[in-house]
């Protein structure tokens, strides 16, 4: 009976470890299977053999990511993007990945469209589909930091998601970052407001090999940042043509803070909240979206945001020679062309500094 009683217990404390390798191999073939769907889907596709091909014979490269038409715009008229002769472009899920060079360096550029979703998304389809080893961003913004004016390129080391809030309740306390409270903007005087206050929350990151985490400031790549450097004294465009120009010559600026949200801003009580309780330069819709899909892929990333308006503060525009004031279409155009300028340049820096890893 003991004997029997001890190869029982031993046959019991054995069980579940038994139990475990079948889930494990369970979940091994599983995966498996889940994998080989995803072969069998993607070898499917109608332009799996092009992409194949693209990324053979062409890769690696680096990917140029701007969200409005006017963005692109500068980039078409400017003649600087070579297409590929044999396969200029490929249209997936609605976007127009156009694949050639600039300068010699191996790009394909895709216009991602409005808001964070539309840029998250997209970044992650050319990082998936292409053989791309970091993104550059360019486009316009606006300035909540008064030295900041129209027409100048910023070049942030951070930027945030400045619309992930909690909405409090009434008179409850928040958390650590600073808080919005509506009653101290009541006029003739600040006071109470039953829609109380939002707090500023962080974002979950989810990156390869990594636990999620929790951050409000998303990293630029610190490499390319350094490499960007290299332009800080970079000559940047200031007319518009012989009639019109901006009052003082436009510069580049490094290492300010950026924030992104689902909101154009045009208040200026808002500008200068961001400005004083964030330390915030400029205020956009994209560049976080794009530099989170960046660091959950583990690619290296970096944002140039030209400045097209003060987001509801006063000034920084140009005029013309009799005094007009300027169009916004004109001051978009302008930081547009002086956004993409500085994306190109750092462009052929990586390409120099990449042993020309990415050079045709």
């Amino acid at each position: 009976m003991s004997g029997r009683c001890r190869a029982s217990g031993a046959a019991k404390a054995e069980w579940p470890v038994l139990v475990s390798q079948v889930e494990v191999m369970m979940m091994g073939l599983l995966v498996l299977v889940q994998l080989q769907q995803t072969v069998e889907l993607r070898s499917s596709h109608p332009l799996h053999e092009a992409v194949d091909r693209i990324n053979g014979q062409g890769g690696p490269y680096i990917g140029l990511v701007m969200a409005y038409p006017g963005e692109q715009v500068v980039l078409q008229a400017s003649g600087l993007f070579v297409p590929n002769p044999d396969f200029p472009f490929v249209q997936l899920s609605g976007r127009r990945f156009n694949i050639g060079t600039i300068r010699g360096v191996n790009v394909i550029y895709v216009m991602t469209g409005e808001k964070t979703v539309n840029a998250g998304l997209t970044v992650q389809l050319l990082v998936d589909v292409f053989d791309v080893v970091g993104v550059v961003h360019y486009g316009i913004a606006g300035s909540t930091n008064d030295s900041l004016l129209v027409g100048d390129v910023s070049v942030p080391n951070f930027v945030a998601f400045t619309s992930s809030w909690n909405w409090m309740a009434f008179r409850v306390k928040g958390g650590q970052l600073p808080e919005l409270s509506f009653g101290a903007y009541g006029l003739p005087q600040g006071g109470e407001n039953l829609l109380a206050k939002i707090e500023f929350t962080p974002v979950q990151l989810y990156s390869s090999g990594r636990q999620m985490e929790k951050l409000f400031w998303l990293p630029i790549d610190p490499h390319w940042f350094n490499i960007s450097a290299q332009l800080r004294e970079m000559q940047l465009q200031q007319c518009i043509n012989e009639t019109y120009c901006l009052p003082q010559a436009p510069k580049v600026a490094f290492g300010l803070k950026a924030s992104t949200a689902d909101v154009f801003l045009d208040n200026e009580a808002y500008r200068t909240f961001l400005y004083s309780e964030f330390n915030i330069s400029t205020v956009d819709e994209e560049s976080a979206a794009v530099v989170m899909a960046a660091l959950s892929n583990g690619v290296p990333c970096i944002a140039f945001r030209g400045i097209s308006d003060m987001a509801g503060g006063v000034g920084g525009g140009g005029v013309g020679r009799d005094g007009e004031v300027l169009f916004a279409a004109d001051l978009s155009s302008i930081a547009a062309i002086n956004a993409l300028n500085v994306a190109v340049e750092f462009i052929e820096l990586i390409g120099k500094q990449s042993n020309h890893t990415y050079v045709s």
